[in-house]
């Protein structure tokens, strides 16, 4: 049986009722994805996932990769492999590509409800089969070369992977070292040791294109400090013809020096990255080719980043979502205690645990962060799915990149925040001592969920991103925007009186949101050493509180969603509908007035913390602690 549960209807729902996806499908750039199309595929990607993809879920993470030094490779498990065959024959991962590269472009949205899928049953199957992805950045970027290659990639099913962070740098990317010195022939020569690249080694394909970011040295005018000083480059595991793709049969001095042993996602191989060390390997220089032949690295590697933390938010909501229908079902079954309005009468029959008011606060509490970060991330990339409109129209759509920009934090930090902590507290305690067995999955998905709120950026990057480049770089026009859409909400008829008092706490959590900016903006400025009386260290302050403004608007915009939502569930729920659409649309109804009731008032709360926030902390000796 398989471990991995899907809420496809509520993804339906979420695309077609809510978003109005019908609308974009089987129209411009999406002219061969209509809504039936669509519909189709998310049906058969979601039985692949359940049966073929979810069948080396446990096994992979029992009988992990096992790295060999003399060989520096990592073989993955035939089971896993198995799964990941299943997936690359489907090649509905054609839907990320563009024509030109043999593809069937489809709207972000439904990619990333496919994704949810995906990453629910096995996320590094998606992980490894970023290759598609990878291609396409590289095809954008690229040169005529870079663009034979980015073919290359995908007809020969080659795995990619993206190489930033450095032992000493970690997070902070421009401090990397790791250097590019160039060659006669065009290409370049890496040095340097890269850490926790995500898929630098399998034994899934023939080779593997590694993008890396590094300081090119030698070269007047680029390569300086920071991250504007990096370039990012195209480096092989083995040579080829950039023409033909065939394998020179020469291995390229990039070799995994290390596989690191991991609480969780074992069968994803992350790894030390050796380049051009001659005491490694054969001693082979590590070559590459500059992308594109232009020293534009960060720009281009955020590209990349940008699709990772996607797919970060889109694995923690898929794995709290599972996690939270398998609790559901093992609470509808447990049979434990009698109804708490019998608790006197020893001989009153017992009661599966769905009878008891804390398991039912539990579940709502799972059923709704669930469906909100759903929410979050299909709305996300329907913005995406404008960016891609506008591209196909030879057009620019500035507020649809703004908006995007600034819901990706939220989509990466607070989603896998969220989910980490519910997966643990909420749906693995639903079992309660079962939970800690390794009999139920949950276990593995509260040890496959940690690494979300850690990769890609870290929720205190992620937080600080929020503030200083999505808001304050932005002038705050995206979250003004954003902030209007929830206003026009609030003060509408929504719900048709249903959910007025839910409106009015989402009015009064959006005033507390909007005052907390404020005063995150205010300190921000009384930083300025050059103002009257500012003072420097007042940045502390703003520091103290990113990742609260990040949680907390992460919180009302989820309410909002989960408010529009059930605005479409009350209409449908006006007119004729089956005794099953019922029960969905009452429970989209619940679950938005329960986050809204249980999650806006402590909003409040953030704000006076941020309010009494002082330099204190900041001040106390280190030996305090």
């Amino acid at each position: 049986m398989s471990h991995y549960k899907s809420n496809i209807r509520d993804i339906e729902f979420n695309l077609f009722e809510v978003l109005g996806r019908d609308e974009v499908l089987g129209t411009g750039p999406f002219e061969a994805v209509d809504g039936e199309t669509a519909r189709s595929i998310l049906t058969e990607v979601e039985r692949l996932a359940r049966e073929d993809l979810a069948a080396s879920y446990e096994d992979s993470d029992r009988n992990p990769p096992v790295f060999d030094p003399t060989t520096h490779t990592a073989p993955l498990p035939e089971s896993f492999k198995k799964s990941y065959q299943a997936w690359q024959d489907a090649e509905y991962w054609r839907l990320q590509l563009p024509e030109v590269l043999g593809g069937t472009p489809a709207p972000s949205s439904l990619i990333w409800a496919l994704g949810e899928m995906v990453l629910g049953a096995n996320a590094p199957i998606w992980m490894y089969g970023a290759g598609p992805a990878f291609a396409s950045i590289v095809h954008r970027n690229g040169n005529e070369r870079d663009k034979k290659i980015a073919q290359i990639i995908v007809d020969k099913a080659w795995n990619t992977s993206m190489v930033l962070t450095e032992p000493d740098a970690g997070s902070d990317v421009g401090a990397g070292r790791a250097k590019a010195t160039p060659n006669d022939d065009g290409t370049w020569n890496i040095t340097g040791v890269k850490r926790f690249i995500t898929s630098a080694e399998s034994d899934l394909c023939e080779n593997i294109i590694h993008l890396v970011l590094a300081r090119p040295a030698g070269v007047e005018g680029v390569g300086g400090p920071g991250t504007k000083g990096l370039s990012l480059f195209v480096v092989p595991k083995f040579h080829f013809d950039p023409e033909t793709g065939e394998l020179t049969g020469e291995r390229n001095g990039a070799y995994v020096t290390n596989v690191e042993h991991k609480m969780g996602i074992k069968v994803s191989n992350t790894c030390e990255l050796t380049f051009g060390d001659p005491g490694v390997g054969g001693g082979e220089a590590a070559r590459g080719w500059l992308l594109g032949e232009v020293h534009d690295g960060i720009a281009q590697m955020f590209q990349v980043i940008e699709n990772a933390r996607m797919m970060v938010g889109s694995k923690a909501i898929a794995t709290l979502s599972t996690g939270y229908l398998n609790a559901l079902d093992y609470a509808r079954t447990r049979v434990q205690g009698s109804d708490l309005t019998q608790a006197a009468d020893k001989t009153a029959p017992r009661v599966t645990i769905t009878h008891h008011p804390d398991v039912r606060r539990s579940l709502m509490v799972q059923k709704s962060f669930s469906e909100a970060m759903r929410s979050l991330v299909l709305y996300t990339a329907s913005w995406q799915d404008r960016v891609q409109i506008a591209e196909h129209n030879g057009e620019t759509d500035e507020l649809a990149m703004r908006v995007n920009d600034l819901l990706l934090p939220i989509v990466k930090g607070y989603g896998s925040e969220r989910s980490w902590v519910l997966l643990g507290t909420e749906s693995l305690q639903t079992f309660g001592g079962s939970g800690f067995l390794q009999e139920y999955p949950v276990e593995q998905y509260v040890r496959d969920a940690k690494i979300d709120t850690l990769y890609e950026g870290t929720t205190a990057i992620q937080g600080q991103d929020f503030f200083f480049r999505k808001i304050v770089k932005d002038q705050a026009k995206a979250l003004g925007y954003l902030a209007g859409e929830i206003d026009s909400f609030v003060k509408s008829e929504a719900g048709n009186g249903r959910l007025k008092v839910e409106r009015e706490l989402l009015a009064k959590a959006l005033e507390d949101a909007q005052a907390l900016v404020g005063l995150m903006i205010n300190t921000l400025m009384s930083a300025d050493e050059s103002a009257e009386g500012g003072d420097i260290r007042n940045i502390y302050k703003v520091g103290l509180n990113t990742s609260r403004l990040l949680m907390v608007l992460g919180d009302v915009v989820c309410a909002w969603l989960l408010l529009k939502g059930a605005d479409v569930a009350l209409q449908k729920l006006g007119g004729e509908v089956s005794a099953k659409d019922k029960a969905f649309y009452e429970g989209k109804v619940a679950a938005a007035q329960f986050f809204a009731q249980y999650n806006l008032p402590k909003l409040s709360a953030e704000l006076a913390i941020a309010e009494a926030t002082d330099l204190s902390l900041m001040e106390l000796d280190e030996a305090s602690f």
